[in-house]
């Protein structure tokens, strides 16, 4: 029942990945892309998640932990780009 409940939940993930990357891709306005992609990114890192129980294994925790830095530092950093103009600020 568990492992029903798994391929559920990775079925829905791989629908919510599709319209994420729809929305990317015909995103009204910039800040709705970069909100698209970090919202890609998280379920990403869900859908790595639910595949290493699945599996049994712990071998994707360190591709887990490297998504959600880059999504994380992707998001700032286009944010940023996206307020100023720059991402590094020369005094």
């Amino acid at each position: 029942m568990f492992q029903f409940i798994q391929y559920i939940a990775l079925i829905t993930m791989s629908i919510s990945l599709i319209i994420c990357f729809i929305r990317t891709l015909i995103g009204p306005s910039i800040p709705d892309r970069v909100l698209a992609l970090d919202a890609f990114g998280i379920n990403l890192i869900g859908f790595t998640g639910v595949i290493m129980i699945l599996q049994d294994t712990i071998a994707y925790s360190d591709v887990i932990l490297v998504l959600s830095i880059l999504s994380f530092v992707s998001t700032v950093a286009v944010s940023k780009f996206i307020e100023r103009g720059t991402i590094f600020e020369r005094n």
